[in-house]
């Protein structure tokens, strides 16, 4: 038995250790334990969707392991006060407003990200929506502005970040348990959410040559304004049943995907629901 970073290979050896010792052996093991979780230390990270919920979550956490991010989304308070929160932590951020849905504002919002920092190695696809109601009494324009925001919207910012991600680059694509199993009135956003998983394991042999990695993250019921926003939900007409995760638990399969150390991993889907597929 020995104690982490001393040179002393038993119990007995240690009898001599003072009090200052082991403060010094802990205090110089946590410090490496630091230095080493700084996992995306100047990786430069676009995060949509980041003014609230999972993409803030994720926004903060590669920040606070060294990340430069970009945190990306349509309501200009909401993005702010993430980057706020980041700089205020000693983080580095900048926020763009981009509506996903608009291919324009996503090619602006890369040109933004390329302008400050010249690359793009990690980019999260997190920005979404619902509809609800039953597909006979969807318009056409609500089918399309959910499709064009869940997945034409990862299209477009894999399409215009790729060219800019050095070797090593990694994207996670934020699915949704709904992919596998889902319910009724909520069909557009299911089939985004099948179509994101569908796209992710083809590029991955795309952008393969590239050393490029892409995954999803499919999570279960989360604490975000998403959920609590369900008007089945608020109604009573919807139960949630099972576990409800927070948005930090998602954060932190999203940052795993993105690091080196699911450098094996690729065109794969994370489920991170807490077994709620268990009992749909």
């Amino acid at each position: 038995m020995s104690v982490i970073g001393c040179g002393r290979r038993n119990l007995r050896d240690c009898r001599t250790l003072t009090c200052g010792d082991f403060d010094s052996v802990f205090r110089r093991q946590k410090y490496v334990e630091q230095e080493e979780w700084m996992r995306f230390s100047e990786k430069v990270c676009v995060v949509s969707g980041a003014g609230s919920g999972i993409g803030e979550a994720a926004a903060k956490q590669f920040a606070r392991e060294g990340g430069r991010v970009a945190v990306v989304d349509l309501n200009e308070e909401h993005g702010s006060r993430t980057v706020k929160e980041i700089t205020e932590a000693k983080g580095d951020a900048i926020f763009t407003r981009c509506d996903v849905g608009n291919p324009n504002e996503i090619r602006a919002s890369i040109k933004t990200v390329l302008d400050r920092w010249e690359r793009i190695d990690v980019v999260v696809n997190d920005a979404a929506m619902m509809t609800f109601k039953p597909v006979i009494e969807l318009s056409e324009d609500d089918w399309d502005k959910v499709l064009n925001v869940n997945l034409r919207s990862v299209f477009l910012f894999c399409k215009y970040s790729v060219p800019h991600m050095p070797p090593g680059g990694a994207i996670v694509n934020i699915s949704s348990v709904h992919a596998h199993e889902t319910t009724k009135n909520v069909v557009p956003y299911a089939s985004s959410k099948g179509g994101i998983e569908a796209f992710t394991r083809g590029c991955s042999e795309e952008f393969a040559p590239r050393k490029i990695r892409i995954n999803c993250v499919a999570p279960g019921a989360v604490d975000t304004p998403m959920l609590w926003n369900n008007p089945n939900i608020k109604s009573g007409a919807e139960k949630v049943e099972g576990a409800v995760g927070k948005p930090e638990d998602i954060a932190a399969a999203i940052c795993f995907l993105a690091s080196p150390e699911a450098r094996f991993i690729t065109g794969t889907t994370l489920v991170v629901d807490g077994g709620r597929l268990d009992i749909l």
